[in-house]
């Protein structure tokens, strides 16, 4: 999952004109782009796929000059607060060898964390808005549904019999 999100964040990155200090990503091969990316530190890419992603999000939503600042430290927090939450609930599980008790305390627990984040999508949504006009909030929400979908239309799917492949669940 996270490697197919990178390269998605990647190549639309270089649609941009995300540049890192030392490259011009738009006049590299694809060949050229991989190997720089591998030789980066995991640190070093993480900062480069984040510098690629807020950059798309500000062209997608054609964020002005002035506002682009203070909207993607925003971005930045809501993305944190929203991987923080969701770190709260491990989707690793298989549903069949739970308990009654247990299934009910992982439902439960999963019915809280979704509460969870949709409170912090609010909270940044009026945050947001003192940015950025509300039908661009909108957009940005609507986006993130549409990377989601092309994300799970992008995943390996398993067959309903394969025992080796882990049931995962999200709140």
């Amino acid at each position: 999952m996270k490697k197919i999100l990178f390269t998605l964040f990647i190549i639309y990155g270089f649609g941009l004109n995300a540049q890192n200090s030392d490259y011009d990503w738009k006049k590299m091969d694809p060949k050229q782009r991989k190997e720089v990316i591998n030789n980066l530190s995991p640190e070093e890419r993480k900062e480069l796929l984040k510098k690629f992603r807020n950059n798309m999000v500000v062209e997608n939503l054609e964020i002005d000059a002035g506002d682009k600042t203070e909207f993607t430290q925003l971005y930045n927090e809501y993305l944190d607060n929203q991987k923080q939450i969701k770190s709260q609930f491990n989707p690793n599980f298989n549903p069949e060898t739970l308990s009654d008790d247990e299934a009910k305390a992982k439902l439960q627990q999963s019915f809280e964390v979704g509460q969870k984040l949709l409170d912090n999508r609010k909270k940044y949504a009026d945050k947001m808005q003192q940015v950025i006009p509300c039908q661009k909030v909108l957009k940005l929400f609507q986006s993130e549904g549409m990377m989601r979908d092309k994300m799970n239309e992008r995943k390996p799917h398993t067959g309903h019999n394969n025992n080796m492949a882990k049931p995962k669940q999200n709140p």
